[in-house]
């Protein structure tokens, strides 16, 4: 694991982008996630989804806990992490 002190450079958040683009590509839903609750791994795609106008709660399928919701908001997309531990694109 990286620790700050052991950093080559410390620079901004767009200094991720390719690293993001990388891991988020075309289709989120193909993501490996990994539950901090039990610790299951699945691709999205595999989860149980909550879903109104305005919500959408993300499910492990495994134990039911909330791994993330992403809501509409009058100014744009929110996402809310929950006990999603990891993404993974393989």
């Amino acid at each position: 694991m990286m620790r700050a002190e052991n950093a080559r450079s410390i620079v901004d958040g767009n200094a991720a982008a390719g690293l993001l683009a990388d891991v988020f590509g075309d289709d989120v839903t193909a993501l490996i996630g990994v539950c901090g609750g039990c610790s299951a791994s699945a691709p999205l795609a595999e989860a149980t989804v909550e879903l109104d106008e305005t919500a959408a709660i993300v499910r492990c399928r495994s134990c039911t806990h909330t791994l993330l919701t992403v809501l509409r908001t009058p100014v744009g997309i929110r996402l809310v992490l929950g006990t999603l531990r990891e993404l993974e694109r393989r």
